[in-house]
């Protein structure tokens, strides 16, 4: 499959990845493993709702709890340049048979909606109500430490045509998994806008569902430590520590009280430069997944949130990875 190429004069600026909306069963019993065990800030919160954010956030939320019946993945946000690029968001989706709303969300003013052509719910602000950070607060840490939203990794049923159009947004590919041959086809992509590996990660799979949002922590040392932390409370770890090949990443995998899938994450590199090529990875080599050579659990490769209201496909192809049985 083609490697898209970067496009530097995208339709609309999109700044970074910005906050995730889930929506949990029991809103006390996340907030709990969010902000005790995790160790996410929680900014405000009513009967209803619940907002969170790390350490070095200017912003008021980087994550949005929301009780509900049953547990979805409601909106993936990202951040815009400004108010003009919302407008031009608008314009592109429309000139794009994509339905798309503007609406009025609680910190963040004038938020537009869409559902792109994959069945990924997206919301982009152009702002989001300032905080002072927390970064200096140390009796105010707890779990990991987290710092800051860092990425989203989904499931997509059509991977190519996923990487192509997020692409046509000006995301930037870094690193790639790919099938060996000379018609190998693409089953993961990491994509960035603010520089680093990845703000987007699109992954082949029953789709469209989240597979992961990951919080930037300082060191692998804090990573170890909330596996001592879940321990402590009786609590499973899904997928290491470890070190991803991909990312360069040290790594933990751990799944909410809904199944919400977080990663811990440090010790990735910048891609900032327009010439930044992207490496390839075959699907083959047991680096890929980790480093160390230990390949993923099942569940990793298999569950994931549903979006809200969307209905999960089949793949357009199903990808031979090595899995740890």
């Amino acid at each position: 499959m083609p490697v898209p190429q970067h496009v530097f004069d995208p339709p609309f600026n999109i700044i970074r990845c910005s906050h995730v909306v889930l929506d949990v069963t029991d809103l006390a019993a996340s907030v709990d493993f969010y902000a005790e065990i995790i160790g996410l800030h929680v900014e405000d919160r009513d009967d209803a709702t619940a907002y969170l954010r790390g350490s070095e956030e200017h912003q008021h939320h980087s994550l949005v709890l929301r009780q509900a019946d049953r547990p979805a993945a409601a909106r993936l946000g990202f951040r815009v340049g400004g108010e003009a690029d919302l407008d031009k968001a608008g314009s592109f989706f429309a000139e794009n048979g994509l339905i798309y709303s503007f609406v009025d969300r609680p910190f963040q003013g004038r938020t537009l909606h869409v559902t792109d052509p994959f069945g990924f719910r997206l919301e982009l602000t152009a702002s989001i109500e300032k905080r002072p950070h927390l970064l200096r607060r140390y009796e105010l840490y707890k779990g990991c430490h987290p710092q800051r939203l860092d990425h989203f990794n989904v499931f997509a049923a059509e991977t190519q045509d996923t990487i192509d159009f997020y692409a046509r947004l000006g995301f930037r590919l870094t690193e790639y998994a790919e099938e060996d041959g000379e018609n190998g086809r693409i089953a993961a992509a990491w994509m960035h806008r603010k520089g680093n590996v990845h703000d987007f990660a699109i992954t082949n799979g029953r789709g469209p569902r989240l597979h992961h949002f990951a919080y930037w922590v300082p060191g692998p040392l804090n990573i170890i430590h909330l596996c001592d932390v879940m321990a402590s409370r009786g609590l499973g770890l899904e997928r290491g520590p470890g070190r991803h090949g991909i990312s360069n990443a040290f790594f933990l995998y751990v799944r909410d009280p809904d199944g919400h899938r977080i990663e811990l994450y440090c010790s990735d590199y910048q891609t900032m430069d327009h010439d930044h090529e992207p490496l390839r990875w075959s699907l083959r080599d047991p680096r890929r997944q980790t480093l160390w050579g230990a390949p993923a659990p099942r569940s990793w490769f298999e569950q994931g949130s549903e979006f809200l209201g969307e209905t999960v496909r089949e793949p357009a192809f199903v990808a031979d990875v090595m899995i740890a049985d």
